[in-house]
């Protein structure tokens, strides 16, 4: 047998630079590259390593552990999984930094590798600098912190180690059902570590997409009860997208007249005046998804967990006699709302069930309330988006003037705050997959960082970065990043002086601003930011629009230089849109002094009745 000689990191960054998948019949390297802040638990290793393969596995470095890893997730995301990136940290606060990142991509069934460094295998210089000490558990270092956000873990303590755990990681990043965070902690004395490692090993190796079809009771069972629908309806869930099922969902919709609604994930799945597109679902929805909800007796979720949001708390789907079927390729989604299960891949799922239900077409009532539904959210919409009336503009207004200026092909991207509401009810996308939300974890800091991720993976298309001056305070260092490597990004700041999000659910609950806004915190002086000149000095260009029609003028100047422009603009933090939307479960306390808590308290009890444990 032909060996190599390498050390554990050369071994693993040259197993890395030979993965392949194989899209459209031509092969592209998996990985796209590899986000690094290097320190000594992975420098000399892992860092002299990625140094020899730079022409095959280029090497980016970010300004934030966590916000790189964000940029990884975001890369994934908006290759609909196909592509994947690494990252690598040194052992302790580096390491740390990317566990909130691990859950983004654990909630969201993204592909992500973390390369932490670790604690020395021999444990003879212990303790090391950074090191977390259990005084119960000597083999438990930070990195355990990653277990329960991975859906695979693995420390390695030697290096003929990774002949096992990068296949298993492998099948992890390319699985459709168990795809999610994979975590190999690399003890930093094992990275420099050499070993006699197989040459086959080494092999290029080309990944396809596994698509399963579904199961013959399933399918049947599943066709059965659309067959018999008076009122169906389908909700698109990111699974859509990652299947690259978007054709297959057109079709299906229009052969058999079934109305289509979106979750966060599934938005731009449809072009957003499709005559089938209900638009948004849930909490965040449109009234022509929710009130189509409401009444739907079959609805076919196709991959969608259908998370609290999408279901408005298990209220929203009202007829007495509805019925679920979860198209997903994951068994664990598939079972949940006691849904009738239909395990598949969502592209072979819609096609093969299609063909199944033969020449059913839904009532043309029904399709007709579904266009009316539409064309009367259409015009409410576009109410709250015109820029009409005084002082600061409504978030709605914003995205209203953001929209007319982007190209059809543009992506937004955005995540926390209250944006994600009014964009996924107001967003009008032109292309499929124009809409990118990290909104299964929510993650304030996401945004820029994310931006940078997509448009590394679609160089091609305009990006559009939204997001509140409170997110722009937790994570905006990655301006620089994309500075530094001349990816033009446009970022939209709308800076409402808090989190008006948050301050909006508080007094919805019965609370006094508190906390939230900045005028409501504890403070000496109210700080006066300029985010203008703050993104300026990180190397962007930037301009602070002072009227909707100054924001539209700046986005329609030319802007062919590399790099991010930044664009600040004030809006109201008190606004947000009413039209739309349904009941969301958050609790509400049962005693207080204040009389605006308890009557809150009472109307939550009353919205209550309506939630069912399930469905």
């Amino acid at each position: 047998m032909s060996t190599l000689r390498l050390t554990m990191a050369q071994a693993l960054v040259r197993y890395l630079a030979a993965q392949k998948i194989e899209i459209d019949g031509q092969q592209r390297p998996l990985f796209g590259g590899v986000w690094a802040i290097f320190g000594h638990g992975n420098v000399a290793g892992l860092g002299e390593a990625l140094y020899g393969v730079q022409d095959r596995l280029p090497t980016y470095r970010g300004h934030n552990e966590q916000a790189m890893a964000h940029a990884a997730i975001a890369y994934a995301k908006a290759s609909n999984r196909q592509r994947v990136m690494a990252c690598t940290t040194s052992i302790g606060p580096g390491a740390t930094n990317m566990v909130t990142a691990a859950a983004v991509a654990h909630v969201n069934r993204l592909p992500l590798l973390l390369l932490p460094g670790d604690v020395f295998a021999t444990r003879r210089p212990d303790p090391v600098l950074q090191q977390i000490e259990s005084f119960q558990d000597a083999t438990v270092s930070a990195n355990d912190c990653f277990r329960p956000v991975s859906r695979y873990w693995d420390r390695i303590t030697r290096p003929e180690q990774i002949l096992v755990a990068l296949p298993r990681a492998m099948a992890v990043l390319t699985d459709p059902a168990d795809c999610g965070p994979v975590t190999l902690a690399l003890c930093q004395d094992v990275q420099a570590e050499a070993c006699d490692y197989p040459e086959s090993f080494f092999a290029e190796k080309v990944w396809r997409f596994r698509r399963p079809r579904p199961d013959q009771q399933e399918l049947a069972k599943a066709a059965a009860l659309l067959s018999q629908a008076q009122k169906p309806m389908i909700v698109a869930g990111g699974g859509v997208h990652y299947s690259l099922a978007t054709d297959s969902l057109r079709a299906f919709a229009e052969r058999h007249g079934v109305p289509v609604a979106e979750t966060q994930a599934g938005k731009s799945a449809l072009p957003w005046d499709h005559p089938l597109n209900l638009g948004a679902l849930g909490v965040t929805g449109t009234s022509a998804a929710n009130e189509t909800a409401e009444e739907a007796d079959v609805i076919l979720a196709a991959g969608t967990r259908l998370q609290d949001f999408t279901t408005g708390s298990r209220a929203l789907f009202k007829n007495p006699v509805r019925r679920i079927i979860q198209l997903n390729t994951a068994a664990f989604d598939a079972g949940k709302h006691q849904a009738e299960p239909l395990v598949a891949d969502a592209r072979e799922g819609l096609d093969t069930l299609s063909a199944q239900l033969s020449q059913y077409r839904s009532p043309a009532e029904w399709q007709d309330s579904a266009r009316a539904r539409v064309g009367g959210w259409t015009q409410a919409a576009e109410a709250v988006r015109a820029p009409e009336g005084a002082g600061p503009p409504s978030d709605a207004q914003v995205i209203g003037a953001v929209n007319r200026a982007a190209d059809a092909q543009a992506i937004v991207v955005g995540a926390a705050g209250g944006l994600p509401g009014e964009l996924h009810k107001l967003w009008r996308n032109g292309e499929t997959g124009g809409y990118h939300m990290e909104y299964g974890y929510s993650c304030m800091g996401y945004e820029i960082a994310g931006g940078i991720g997509v448009k590394l993976a679609q160089p091609e298309r305009d990006v559009i970065v939204m997001l509140g001056d409170g997110s722009y305070l937790m994570m905006n260092s990655e301006i620089a990043t994309a500075a530094m490597l001349g990816v033009k990004l446009t970022i939209v700041v709308l800076d409402n002086r808090g989190f008006g999000c948050i301050n909006r659910l508080q007094r919805g609950t019965g609370g006094e601003s508190f906390n939230n806004l900045l005028q409501h915190t504890r403070h000496e002086s109210l700080p006066d930011i300029d985010f203008r000149a703050h993104a300026e000095s990180l190397g962007a260009k930037a301009v602070k629009a002072e009227t909707l029609a100054a924001l539209e003028s700046a986005l329609a100047e030319p802007y062919e230089t590399a790099g991010p422009r930044v664009i600040v603009i004030d809006t109201d933090p008190l606004i947000s849109t009413e039209a739309g939307g349904t009941w969301w479960d958050v609790a509400v306390p049962e005693v207080s002094e204040r009389g605006a808590v308890r009557e809150a308290h009472e109307t939550y009890v009353a919205a209550k009745a309506a939630q069912r444990l399930a469905d």
